[in-house]
């Protein structure tokens, strides 16, 4: 699992984004996102199917005051690497399944 956080407002990657893997279980895995806005690896070498969640703590890099404080993003996994990446602005964001 890996994911990739870019502010499409200022153009650049978002550096110092505390995400989070999330399962029905708990939290599988943690971890901040680099100075090129990646967090390149995230969670075990392999997943069981299931729905999983990341939670990006999207306060920690707009500020207390951030429109979204957190983004939750549900997904289904089956097998393989997922990334998993947003794009970010201060009132907007969109994910998508990357490569």
């Amino acid at each position: 699992m890996t994911t990739h956080v870019l502010d499409a407002a200022l153009g650049r990657p978002a550096a110092g984004v505390p995400v989070r893997l999330e399962s029905a279980d708990g939290v599988v895995a943690s971890g901040v996102t680099d100075s090129d806005g990646r967090l390149r690896t995230l969670g075990p070498s392999s997943l069981a199917p299931g729905v999983y969640r990341l939670v990006f703590d999207i306060a920690a890099y707009h500020g207390p005051e951030a429109f979204y404080p957190t983004i939750t993003v549900e997904f289904r996994f089956a097998e393989g690497h997922y990334h998993v990446p947003i794009l970010l602005s201060p009132f907007a964001y969109s994910t998508y399944r990357g490569s």
